[in-house]
């Protein structure tokens, strides 16, 4: 991987101060050198690993694991089920909530549902390899772990508040689901057509994203100082967790473009935790996520469930800065 960076660093020194002669100490030069390498980089991997998850999800037996789900409404293995099951299924924050009214259809407790739409965006199993290579497997194996438990956490939490009642009622109105247990015996050569089209569809749903991710990143590299930080977000600020979530809830960035905003941030000094609170508001907390929610939530349920959520990741922000 090092020699692969490496690599990709000398091709956009080339194009960037040899084809278009740029100069280097140019602030343009710098934001597009940094831009051009890890484009490229991070759509490699992106591209590797949608295919790899696309053949291992092609085999997870959904409709058993809804099954399993149901037979533990009452007990909180249902939301550490569920709650894994968000860190292994390629979602974002608004396209889990269609799982989530499945969930709901099939009479799953709101409290497991919620632990699945909670996590989901949160660990994102492209996101889990770029985050790997960037800062390593223990950083990468507590940030799996504290999505899954804030996920877990969470949902109980909201349980216990009594939200269970503040549904959309057209969801309370459903008919329960018709399970499907049946074994898919096809092999991986059969199966690949399916899952190259889904690999497809999820590139192309995801290349938008990489691209904003990465502009606002290499801006934030070529063109804001270290001041700007050092003043409003640096470790010596006691809020400056709580002000990144706040910051991070208006972008709706997926997991895999908001990552080299994320290392462009702890680059520029930005402290790990804070800038990974940053993260989980921008992909857990968006308000196009919040419109969303107004579908299959009422109003107190939402306010109760950014509230909840938002606190935990300010939870999440200040612990990693205490191990980081």
């Amino acid at each position: 991987m090092e020699k692969l960076t490496e690599y990709l660093s000398n091709f956009s020194d080339y194009i960037v101060y040899g084809t278009l002669s740029l100069e280097k100490s140019g602030l343009f030069a710098s934001a597009l050198q940094y831009f051009i390498s890890t484009f490229i980089l991070i759509s490699l991997l992106v591209v590797l690993v949608t295919y790899v998850m696309g053949m291992i999800t092609s085999y997870l037996p959904m409709d058993k694991i809804r099954v399993y789900l149901e037979r533990n409404k009452k007990s909180g293995i249902g939301n550490i089920l569920a709650s894994i099951l968000g860190a292994i299924t390629p979602f974002c924050s608004c396209s889990s909530i269609p799982l989530f009214v499945g969930m709901m259809q099939a009479r799953i407790p709101l409290s497991i549902a919620l632990s699945f739409l909670i996590t989901s965006p949160l660990v994102n199993e492209i996101a889990i390899v770029l985050f790997w290579v960037s800062y390593g497997w223990k950083v990468t194996l507590i940030y799996i772990l504290s999505g899954i438990i804030l996920g877990i956490i969470g949902g109980i939490v909201l349980d216990k508040m009594g939200m269970s009642q503040h549904v959309a009622e057209w969801l309370k109105q459903l008919k329960p689901a018709k399970s499907n247990t049946t074994t898919d015996t096809r092999s991986i050569a059969q199966r690949f057509p399916e899952i190259h089209k889904e690999a497809l569809s999820t590139l192309k749903k995801l290349i938008p994203y990489i691209f904003i991710g990465i502009g606002i990143g290499s801006f934030i590299h070529g063109y804001v100082p270290q001041s700007f930080f050092e003043t409003y977000i640096s470790a010596s600020n006691p809020l400056a967790v709580p002000i990144a979530v706040i910051i991070g809830i208006p972008l709706y960035i997926d997991a895999v473009g908001v990552l080299p905003v994320v290392e462009t941030l702890v680059d520029k000094g930005v402290p790990l935790g804070t800038a990974i609170a940053f993260m989980m508001g921008s992909i857990g907390l968006s308000l196009p996520e919040a419109l969303l929610l107004k579908k299959v939530m009422q109003k107190k349920l939402i306010i109760a469930f950014f509230s909840v959520i938002g606190i935990g990741m300010i939870i999440s922000g200040y612990l990693f800065n205490l191990m980081f």
